[in-house]
Order: C-alpha cells, then structure tokens, then sequence
C-alpha cells in the first residue's frame, strides 16, 4: 500500500482506544496488527497536507512553507490561544476563525507525563485528549471563545503544567488521580476571575483512556524518516499519535505528508 501520511485516527469505545492510519485514499486498521511485524518504507518525496503540493521541507507536521505563512491553522495563537487576534480584524482567514475560534471552548484538565491544562473545541473530545497520550481527562469550565480560553489557560499555568514531557508519558501508565477533586478547588479558588470570562461549568465527570500497549520499553528512543527511510519491526502498542516499533516510537503526526509504503505480516 502506497500513499501519504495523515495523523492517526481514533475512536474510543467504552474506554479504550482503537486507530486508523491514513494512508492516500486508504486507512489501515491497527489494532488488528498489534503484536505483528508491519513496514513503513519512505519513498522520499514529501507533499503539503494543505495544497498537495510536493515539498523539499514540511513545515508545522505537514505543511510547505507558503501554506504555513499563510493559513489560520498555522497561526501562533493556535499554540498560543491568548494571542488570537481575530476581534482586531486580522485573522489570516476570517472565515475559518468564525468555524473553529469563535465557538465554544473548552478547559480541561488531563494526565498525559502529569496533570496537565489544556483547551479544545466542544467537537474535538475525546479526540485531543487521545493524540496527548491522556490516559484520565476532565472538562472543568466551557467558555464562549478560543480567546477566552487562552486567558484562563494562562491563569491556570500557575496551578498546572500546560505541556506534556512526551518521554515520560510515553514510558509508564500514570497512577490514578482524583481530577473531579481538583477541579472543584480550583472552580472555588477562582471563581470570580473565571466569572470576568464567562464560564459556565458543566458536570464534572472523569474519563479514563485506556491505549492498546502490549509492554511499554525501558527506554524511549524516537525514530524519524529523515534518518531512516526503512522503518519495520514488530508494533507493540500505540499511544496519542505514537507507534511502538522494536521498542521504539513513531511520532505519525509529525510525518504527515511523507509518501510512504506499507507493509504487514
């Protein structure tokens, strides 16, 4: 099978995760292949996931260069919420902040190397909490914007981390923790700045995740097609947008647009 990677594409049902891989106009189902050997062979040639474009260098997990400079999606306050900027009427494309900015958000906390904070669109859950590797995740607070979102992310910086060490929670399952708990004393302790936000807080309910690893490795080694082309071996787990090969993982979003060969057995 030949095609160009797309970021892996997953369901949860009853708690645990099941995937796909995009590959071209086809999709592999990969949790039938856990614990058999598979093949991703690089051909060399790179394509822009925006314009289908072939491309030397991908740029933020896929893109070439024109589109990365150019497309709402790419902009820093998509990293950066607090810095979106389509109340001043500069938004790269009005039209796509209006479908993905401009709806309600979500505060959440999860458990990826740590408790963590993030933001998400109501339609992206489970689905972010699942490509961060989050093992236990809670919505806490709903907001009207992207933008409001980001204020409270960066309030909530002092309580929490708001990055993942992706090693870490690559390595081990984490302990469980009490997140309805935490949210409660943090929904207390800052419940007039979270009012000056417009917050809403819905029913506090935890998920737990749970990813289809056969043994995680002593040791987290990546690896990358840039340095080699020939990726096979034995797949021993997945996890957020991971492939455990041999004891070493596959960051897939990262290759997004690499034309590949894929093989099993």
């Amino acid at each position: 099978m030949k095609g160009t990677l797309l970021k892996l594409r997953s369901k949860l049902s009853r708690g645990k995760v099941s995937y796909t891989l995009p590959i071209g106009s086809d999709e592999v189902e990969l949790n039938d292949l856990i614990g058999k050997n598979i093949s991703l062979e690089f051909t060399g040639n790179i394509y822009c996931i925006d314009s289908g474009k072939k491309i030397k260098k991908s740029y933020n997990n896929g893109y070439s260069y024109e589109s990365f400079i150019s497309k709402a999606a790419c902009d820093t306050c998509i990293v950066q919420p607090e810095k979106c900027h389509y109340h001043l009427g500069t938004c790269r494309e009005p039209l796509w902040g209006e479908e993905h900015c401009m709806i309600p958000h979500y505060i959440y906390l999860s458990v990826t190397s740590g408790i963590k904070v993030g933001i998400t669109r109501s339609t992206q859950i489970p689905t972010r909490w699942i490509d961060q590797g989050a093992e236990q995740a809670i919505i806490m607070l709903e907001v009207p914007n992207r933008f409001s979102a980001g204020k409270v992310e960066v309030l909530l910086k002092s309580e929490f981390a708001d990055k993942t060490a992706w090693r870490k929670m690559l390595s081990s399952s984490p302990e469980d923790i009490d997140l309805e708990k935490i949210s409660k004393t943090i929904i207390k302790k800052y419940k007039k700045e979270f009012e000056s936000y417009g917050v809403k807080v819905p029913d506090l309910k935890k998920q737990k995740i749970k990813f289809p690893i056969e043994n995680y490795p002593e040791k987290i080694s990546s690896l990358g097609f840039d340095k080699t082309a020939l990726i096979e071996g034995k797949l021993e787990g997945i996890k957020g947008q991971y492939l455990y090969i041999n004891r070493k993982v596959l960051n897939i979003r990262k290759h997004q647009g690499y034309e590949i060969v894929f093989g099993s057995n």
